[in-house]
């Protein structure tokens, strides 16, 4: 099973920029494929950005894409996410997953880490 592990969360003013760290220091990363998602109160919880093994990437809503920017590091095992022009809309708990490994699904989530824009 892999380990997932968020950092970088915080507390910004709406127009700031936070970065997001996700760890997941498996024998066999650079065949993962991972993604972020995040869940606001009351809200389900949504695709935020996913990149695939070879670099690949997608993005949920319109709205992310230009502010939002995924990007990986396999010498370090390490995903992240730069996250520009927050908007109070973006407070939610963000959550780095291994959604494959070596192109069979996986399912592994790490704890979240908490993301609030106040206005």
């Amino acid at each position: 099973q892999a380990q997932v592990e968020e950092s970088g969360g915080g507390l910004v003013q709406a127009g700031g920029s936070l970065r997001l760290s996700c760890s997941a220091p498996g024998r066999h990363f650079s065949t993962y494929n991972m993604a972020w998602f995040r869940q606001a109160p009351g809200k389900e919880r949504e695709l935020v950005a996913a990149i695939t093994w070879n670099g690949e990437v997608t993005y949920g809503r319109d709205s992310m894409k230009g502010r939002f920017t995924i990007a990986r590091d396999n010498t370090e095992k390490m995903v992240y996410l730069e996250m520009n022009s927050l908007e109070p809309d973006d407070t939610a708990v963000y959550y780095c997953t291994v959604q494959s490994v070596a192109g069979v699904s996986a399912d592994f989530w790490g704890q979240g880490t908490q993301v609030t824009v106040s206005s």
